[in-house]
């Protein structure tokens, strides 16, 4: 069931163009920004956009130029199934590494206390209303969102597509606070 609802969104992201991503992605960081724990926060930890993502890209860009918040970003260490976290001082401090996504150069980690993060952006192929997220499958956010304080604001971004009523889940599977998408903000 998960497997065949993951290739349903996965294939309905893929016919985005780059400027619907762009614009669509626009619309969905100018809802979180109406977000008080989103305005309030001074440290965010951010997933590197990859694949047709609702783009994080721009926005860290921007957060890192101002310097108006910390941005931290997650890494994998091989053969550890726990992601780490770095925070990120220069965008072009990133490469692509693990899956292709963006993260730190190796001689670039700052290490980061995981209690200290505010708002966690979480990526997903799908959310319901009830936060419930379908992942990838690897099984890395869950495990690592469950490591997270309770005060963590955990934030879905995704698509109005991508937003159904009800996802199949299963009991190691983590749920967000809020999704949003370029049209709604919907707290779980």
């Amino acid at each position: 069931m998960k497997q065949s609802l993951k290739e349903i969104f996965l294939d309905q992201r893929n016919y985005l163009t780059d400027k619907e991503i762009m614009l669509r992605s626009e619309q969905v960081f100018n809802q979180l920004r109406s977000i008080k724990q989103y305005k309030n926060a001074r440290n965010i930890l951010f997933y590197a956009s990859t694949n047709k993502e609702v783009d994080t890209l721009e926005e860290m860009r921007a957060l890192l130029e101002t310097k108006k918040k910390e941005v931290i970003v997650p890494f994998v260490e091989k053969n550890n199934p726990m992601l780490q976290i770095s925070q990120v001082v220069d965008f072009n401090d990133l490469t692509p590494k693990t899956f292709r996504i963006l993260e730190p150069k190796a001689d670039k980690v700052i290490s980061y206390d995981k209690r200290q993060i505010e708002i966690a952006l979480v990526p997903g192929v799908a959310f319901d209303r009830k936060g419930h997220r379908l992942g990838y499958g690897l099984g890395f956010y869950d495990r690592f969102l469950k490591t997270l304080p309770k005060k963590t604001v955990k934030i879905g971004l995704a698509y109005d597509f991508q937003l159904i009523e009800r996802l199949p889940i299963e009991i190691h599977d983590i749920p967000v606070d809020i999704v949003v998408t370029e049209s709604k903000v919907v707290k779980a």
